[in-house]
């Protein structure tokens, strides 16, 4: 059979284009439907919009610490609009840049929904499409609680297309995107609370980074509400009142959902291509990303495994060289750096202590000092603290772990080091840059403790 493209990739975010980009940089014949926003999340309500208002957020503090260095600065208000029209700007700049590419590249682009008819077919917009290969890269969606009146709340998106700063606000979540949000809503003004079920925020990451992280996000103005849940939100004036598990009501002027992201798997009629999902939405795939049908894959944040963009971009950009250029290859899973930006940011690579100590034995090495700059500004809640997580048999670095001043571009370094295997007397060897605290990981030469299935032997 004759299909009209080799490759149809649904969904237009950074992980669809590459894949999209790259098969077509091959040879093949592809078509990329999106039916949002080109780049996706992270260009248009995620990590770029983010960022930039994370570094807004910043400017204050910047600006309250300038005198302990001799500067008269003073900070008048926030400008919202302003930040907002800058933000709105670059996020188009950006976007239109996604189209450009694949157009260079030769791909048909299509800005519609994309529905499955059959395995090999497609409706686009109304318009019937086949393809001999298919490619699942919709993404995730913001996500509500199930409870009465989460229909008030907003989600992580509506940060994005607000017109004017909330003065106070409730952040439900602690993972990723809340710290995030309530470092952005604090550091422009708002009063914000946290709300989350666990003890500490950032489940999932060093249990050392999450009681750092709620240590600074306390001394910056944040009010931690842990081992909490909201039940219910109901209108009260011109505000809302939240009802918490442990019977206390909390007011605001805007309540945020940022409690996870489901995989967009909902009316693609995936049923109709026989591809099967599991029971949160998410696709399941072997390791060449296959789905339940070979010939349709899936990638990004639809499989819900490591839902990062970069992680996104090298799985489609492995795919397209194994499916179209002769190159069979896979995009690793494991060490994958990834940060935080809240305020001080988190970098970390690897394995966590708890990871680590699970397979055996495992040396830790732990620092906490003051950085330079705010032994002059005496800014509470800036303190950094760095931690090495290593194999005691082999000596390899496992895992290591930032909060502090620039720790997502000092990881980033750190990053290649694990990937490549390095052991801590490669890191010791290694001269330190000085001063700075990037220098802390290769000073570290006082064991702070053992941990795993031998440290009670020690």
């Amino acid at each position: 059979m004759a299909y009209d493209f080799d490759l149809f990739v649904i969904g237009g975010g950074s992980g669809g284009v590459r894949c999209g980009r790259i098969a077509a940089g091959h040879g093949a014949r592809v078509a990329v439907a999106e039916e949002r926003f080109w780049g996706g999340t992270c260009v248009n309500v995620g990590c770029v919009p983010k960022k930039i208002m994370v570094n807004a957020a910043e400017y204050g503090a910047w600006a309250s610490e300038a005198a302990a260095f001799g500067w008269d600065i003073a900070a008048h208000g926030h400008d919202w609009a302003k930040l907002a029209a800058a933000r709105d700007a670059e996020v188009a700049r950006l976007s239109g840049i996604y189209g450009r590419l694949l157009a260079g590249a030769g791909v048909t682009s299509f800005d519609a929904r994309a529905i499955f008819v059959d395995a090999h077919t497609l409706d686009v917009g109304g318009k019937r499409v086949t393809a001999d290969r298919i490619v699942i890269a919709t993404g995730g969606t913001a996500m509500r609680l199930p409870i009465p009146g989460a229909e008030l709340g907003l989600v992580s998106d509506d940060l994005f297309t607000l017109k004017a700063l909330p003065k106070r606000a409730i952040v439900i979540g602690a993972g990723y995107i809340a710290v995030e949000f309530a470092t952005i809503l604090n550091g422009l003004g708002a009063e914000v609370d946290l709300l989350y079920r666990a003890a500490l925020p950032l489940r999932g990451f060093d249990e050392d980074v999450r009681a750092a992280a709620a240590e600074a996000l306390a001394a910056n103005g944040i009010r931690l509400n842990p081992d909490v849940t909201p039940t219910r939100i109901a209108k009260v004036g011109e505000g809302l009142m939240v009802s918490l598990s442990n019977g206390f009501m909390k007011e605001a002027d805007a309540v945020f959902f940022c409690t996870g992201r489901a995989p967009k798997t909902a009316g693609l009629g995936l049923e109709k291509a026989g591809v099967a999902i599991t029971a949160t939405g998410a696709i399941p795939v072997d390791e060449e990303h296959r789905t339940s049908q070979p010939h349709i894959h899936a990638i990004g944040d639809v499989i819900d495994q490591v839902n990062l963009t970069p992680m996104a971009t090298a799985v489609g950009h492995a795919l397209a060289d194994t499916l179209y250029g002769n190159n069979p290859r896979r995009a690793s899973y494991e060490n994958v750096p990834t940060a935080v930006f809240m305020s001080p940011p988190i970098g970390t690579v690897g394995l966590t202590e708890a990871e680590a100590a699970a397979r055996g034995p495992v040396d830790i090495y732990v620092t906490r000092f003051t950085p330079m700059r705010h032994t002059i500004s005496r800014r509470d809640g800036r303190k950094t603290l760095m931690k090495l997580v290593v194999c005691q048999r082999t000596q390899k670095v496992l895992g290591a772990h930032m909060l502090g001043e620039d720790a997502a571009e000092i990881m980033q370094g750190i990053g290649i080091a694990v990937v490549m295997g390095a052991t801590k007397q490669d890191f010791d060897r290694t001269i330190g840059i000085h001063p700075t605290a990037a220098e802390e990981f290769v000073t570290l030469r006082t064991r702070t403790r053992v941990a795993g299935v031998q440290a009670a032997a020690q």
